[in-house]
C-alpha cells in the first residue's frame, strides 16, 4: 500500500467526520490544520442538545436547513471553545464552502481552504477568498487511498470474473460486472 500524502491524510480525516454528520441531505467534515497538526474538527450536525435531522427530519426554511451548523463552522467554533486559534491554519473540507461559511473561513484567519467536491461553488465566494488572499485548492479525494482491503478486494474480483467466465458467463451478463470493477478500481481493461 503506497504512503498518502498530508493533504491526502487530513482530507480523509474530513470525510470520517463527516460520518458524524446528523444531516440527510448532504454529510460534511472539515478539519483545521496548522504546522501538520489538527487543531479542529467538525461536521454539519444541529447544536448540542438539540433535534437532529436524522432524528426529526431537517428544517428547512428558503431551500436551507436552519436546523444544522456547517462543518467548517462547527470545527472554527471548536477552535474558539478550546482556546486554540485559527488565524493562520488551513482548513480541509469535503465540499465546496457556501458563502456563509466561506465569510466565517476569511474572518477566522484561515490561509488555505482544501476542498474535495464541487458543492454549488458560488463565485462570490471565490471572489471573497481572492480579495482576502485566501488560496483555495481543489483536492479530489479517493476512497481507495485509505482502504486497507483494496488489493484483497481487487483480487477477489478478478477471481470472480474469470470464475464467471469459466462457467460460460455470456458477454451481456459479465458487462456489468466488469464495468463496475473498472469504476471501483480505477482501471482499464479486465
Amino acid at each position: 500500500m503506497e504512503r498518502i500524502t498530508w493533504d491526502q491524510f487530513f482530507m480523509a480525516q474530513s470525510h470520517l467526520l463527516a460520518l458524524r454528520s446528523t444531516c440527510t441531505r448532504l454529510a460534511v467534515g472539515a478539519t483545521i490544520v496548522r504546522d501538520k497538526r489538527i487543531i479542529g474538527g467538525g461536521y454539519n450536525g444541529s447544536i448540542s442538545g438539540d433535534e437532529h435531522c436524522i432524528e426529526k427530519g431537517c428544517y428547512v426554511v428558503d431551500n436551507h436547513c436552519v436546523r444544522t451548523i456547517h462543518a467548517e463552522t462547527n470545527a472554527l467554533l471548536q477552535c474558539a471553545k478550546y482556546g486554540t486559534s485559527s488565524n493562520g491554519a488551513d482548513v480541509y473540507v469535503t465540499h465546496f464552502p457556501c458563502l456563509q461559511c466561506t465569510k466565517t473561513i476569511i474572518q477566522a484567519g484561515i490561509q488555505n481552504v482544501y476542498y474535495a467536491n464541487d458543492y454549488k461553488n458560488s463565485p462570490y465566494a471565490l471572489e471573497l477568498f481572492e480579495k482576502a488572499k485566501v488560496n483555495v485548492v481543489h483536492i479530489p479525494f479517493e476512497q481507495s487511498n485509505i482502504d486497507f482491503l483494496k488489493d484483497e478486494k481487487f483480487d477477489l474480483a478478478l477471481e470472480m470474473l474469470i470464475k464467471l467466465r469459466s462457467l460460460g458467463a455470456s458477454a451481456e451478463v459479465l458487462k456489468p460486472f466488469e464495468e463496475k470493477v473498472k469504476s471501483l478500481f480505477g482501471i482499464v481493461e479486465v
